[in-house]
């Protein structure tokens, strides 16, 4: 029997002014506009709902003493550690809208809980509900934000994650923007467990839009039943990590990440060193993260909307993943020569824009390529424990480096050739990525029917 593939969202109805428009933006064709909608709809109230508990995290975690902050950031690692099995347990078992569901309304359940503790809870309770609550946060932020492009590279394949993706990363941008402003707005005029409450109806518009979305998968994969990829995912719950460190593949996207981490956990705590030197006053220090924040949303969103699409199609995925670790290895160049307010503040605006807007939606293309249960299990495990492996590497060495007598300027020497290990291995990645993308679409007649 033949399959037949229907592209899709078909029959949406693409010959309006607002397709035009859109088509100025991006390339994004007839039959995938409804997908691409619900796809959009899904990241902006999933990053809603994490910007408006965001500011709420933070505070708790400053009160419990700044001093622990370092305990709070081992205390996400094991959580990170622990969480990971039973996610996989549901994958194995479960059809991923299904599992989905559960595992956003497993956190939805966790928001009321923390709404309930935290009017019942004394004050010195508090800080101890505070502390988990921050821990809780950190582990839900890269769990949520993991499962929603999971979706995406098993819905969208290779090419239409390099047309689209950059758009669907604006849609989080997006969503940062409303829920701190929310918080920003109401935070003096409610409680926070309103503000909870509101960030559970946002979660559950993400899964009304996960239901959609994989309805309309069935019409994009060609006889999914036949094909396995609407039922149970299968395999083994420790899955994630064996495969995450024997494939060369998968080890190597866990590197990059890996380097990531310690490169941003540098920079932030030069950062933290420079204004606090530079600012004596907490009101301001509170003025200048906020500015720069505003900052770094702008520059993405314009990226996002107008070039990552022109430049991933351009350069393509292995050039791509070159360019943040290039501009970090200029900034830490310049920040060791020269570590002042200007340049923390130009250094921090490109890298974080550049994360944003450009390497991350690159990162989630190298996963169209890997089979479906890594992109739901090996992926996650990268995409949380690893990245806080990272950030824990970072830290200690941070502080190491520091007992040992060395400067900002040193540290900041010693970050070059860790971005240059970082440029390499992104180099290789992105060749390791097109090629399999090419023998995917040459081995499947019905891609190769379509590209």
């Amino acid at each position: 029997m033949e399959l037949t593939r229907r592209p899709i969202g078909s029959g949406s109805g693409a010959d309006g002014a607002g397709y035009r428009l859109l088509r100025r933006m991006i390339d994004v064709r007839p039959d995938e506009l409804r997908a691409l909608a619900w796809s959009w709809l899904y990241i902006f109230s999933v990053l809603s709902s994490y910007y408006i508990i965001r500011p709420i995290r933070d505070e708790m975690g400053v009160a419990g003493g700044v001093e622990n902050l370092p305990w709070l950031f081992t205390g996400t690692l094991v959580g990170m550690m622990v969480v990971n099995p039973p996610f996989a347990a549901l994958v194995r078992k479960l059809p991923r809208a299904r599992f989905i569901s559960l595992a956003y309304r497993f956190f939805m359940a966790n928001l009321l809980l923390f709404c309930l503790l935290l009017k019942a809870a004394t004050p010195e309770q508090n800080i101890w509900v505070g502390r988990i609550f921050f821990i809780w946060t950190s582990v839900f932020n890269l769990f949520v934000v993991s499962v929603f492009w999971a979706l995406m590279v098993d819905v969208f394949n290779s090419e239409q994650g390099k047309r689209l993706f950059g758009f669907i990363a604006a849609g989080a941008t997006l969503g940062s923007i409303l829920g701190s402003s929310l918080t920003a707005a109401l935070a003096r005029h409610l409680e926070s467990t309103y503000l909870l409450l509101g960030s559970t109806v946002l979660l559950e518009i993400a899964v009304f839009s996960v239901r959609r979305l994989s309805r309309l998968s069935e019409a994009l994969r060609v006889n999914l039943a036949a094909r396995g990829e609407e039922g149970p995912i299968g395999g083994k719950i420790l899955s994630g990590l064996t495969h995450a460190f024997k494939s060369t593949y998968l080890l190597n996207i866990s590197i990059y990440m890996l380097l990531y981490a310690i490169t941003s956990t540098f920079l932030y705590f030069q950062q933290a060193s420079v204004v606090n030197q530079s600012f004596a006053d907490r009101a301001a220090r509170t003025a200048f993260f906020a500015e720069v924040d505003l900052l770094v949303n702008l520059l993405t969103l314009g990226t996002q909307l107008f070039l990552t699409e022109r430049i991933l199609r351009a350069l393509g995925v292995a050039l791509t993943l070159t360019l943040l670790p290039a501009l970090s290895a200029l900034g830490f160049v310049t920040l060791g020569l020269a570590p002042t307010v200007a340049v923390i503040v130009m250094f921090q605006m490109l890298r974080r824009a550049g994360n944003f807007a450009v390497a991350r939606p690159t990162r989630e293309v190298l996963f169209t390529v890997i089979p479906r249960e890594d992109k739901y299990k090996a992926k996650s495990f990268i995409d949380t424990v690893i990245y806080r492996s990272g950030d824990q590497l970072g830290a200690w060495s941070y502080g190491l480096l520091s007992f040992l007598g060395i400067g900002m300027t040193g540290i900041a020497f010693v970050a070059v050739p860790i971005s240059a290990a970082w440029l390499l291995n992104g180099f290789w990645l992105g060749r390791k990525q097109e090629a399999m993308a090419t023998s995917s679409a040459e081995s499947d007649p019905l891609i190769s029917r379509i590209h």
